[in-house]
């Protein structure tokens, strides 16, 4: 498993000339919110589009560095395009508020774990209650329910079963790498 924060900094590189081609910035989802690619920095400040690379063209992701198929594999798109992101889209995932369908609030999004393998639908959240109780209690993790229709990804909030609450664990080491 793989947490996306770990992949925001990291340099990109082509596989076969070696070349650095830019440093992950945040990463772009789809409607579903299953993991569409990464954008880039871009060097304008107030650029009306963004670089991105799209998920199929990354051949690996290690702890140091993004390697993608070819330096091809980067497009321009418009910002306004980038619906929903991590960081950066006009809807944001980090820090959304993840509640019950029964109204209890577990926490807000910290980060988000996936599989890079296997797909790019997130497995697990990461939640956080703020800057004290993440020192005093530490971050708590949520797997993803299994029927990703029982979860709503919405635009102001994600809503998850009841059950969710029972299913909080702490986050451990061993989330971190899979």
């Amino acid at each position: 498993m793989i947490k996306l924060q770990r992949l925001i900094g990291l340099p990109v590189i082509v596989i076969h000339s070696g070349k650095l081609v830019g440093t992950v910035k945040d990463a772009w989802f789809d409607e579903h919110w299953q993991l569409k690619g990464l954008i880039l920095d871009c060097a304008k400040w107030f650029a009306s589009s963004v670089k991105i690379v799209e998920w199929s063209h990354v051949v690996s992701c290690g702890e140091d560095t993004v390697i993608i198929a070819s330096e091809a594999a980067i497009v321009r798109m418009k910002s306004k395009q980038l619906l929903r992101s991590f960081y950066t889209g006009l809807t944001k995932l980090k820090d959304l508020p993840v509640v019950t369908v029964q109204g209890i609030q577990l926490g807000r999004v910290s980060d988000v774990y996936f599989y890079p393998k296997e797909g790019t639908q997130i497995v697990g959240y990461e939640l956080t209650d703020g800057f004290v109780s993440d020192l005093m209690e530490g971050r708590r993790w949520l797997r993803a329910p299994s029927d990703p229709d029982s979860v709503l990804l919405g635009e102001d909030a994600i809503i998850v079963p009841a059950v969710s609450e029972a299913e909080l664990e702490p986050v451990a080491a061993s989330n971190f790498r899979g």
